[in-house]
């Protein structure tokens, strides 16, 4: 029999998510801009699917800036105690995705972005923020 309780909490000492996503998100947004990052998006995901309340795109003009990005963005929530609940695509550095649980993080090379459109695939998502 599993303890529920020390279940919880060693998913918690693991993930610190804040409770708001929102801020989350916009933290996001925040360090990928404060990076050079190219066309960030952050879409409302929270009525379409249960995967998470917000999705923020952003691409990089290279494989060395869409690595820096994504790596900017989990040493700095590290740093404010939030860490990723898992991370793909690192080696590669085409599309790296970051999931921080309530919010997904998609940073592409632009012509991954161009190829899988994940602006066309939620299009019914609310768009928050976009910087251009």
């Amino acid at each position: 029999m599993v303890d529920e309780a020390a279940e919880e909490k060693v998913v918690n000492e693991r993930v610190d998510i804040p409770e708001d996503a929102a801020a989350l998100a916009h933290r996001i947004v925040e360090i990928a801009s404060d990076k050079k990052g190219n066309d960030i998006v952050m879409l409302r995901t929270a009525e379409l699917t249960t995967m998470a309340d917000f999705f923020v795109i952003c691409s990089g003009r290279s494989d060395r800036q869409v690595a820096a990005l994504s790596g900017a963005i989990v040493d700095e929530l590290r740093d404010e105690g939030i860490r990723p609940l898992g991370v793909e695509g690192r080696q590669s550095s085409r599309w790296v995705l970051l999931d921080f649980g309530t919010v997904i993080v998609h940073v592409f090379a632009p012509e991954e972005r161009e190829f899988y459109g994940l602006e066309r695939l939620w299009s019914q998502a609310t768009q928050v923020v976009r910087i251009v």
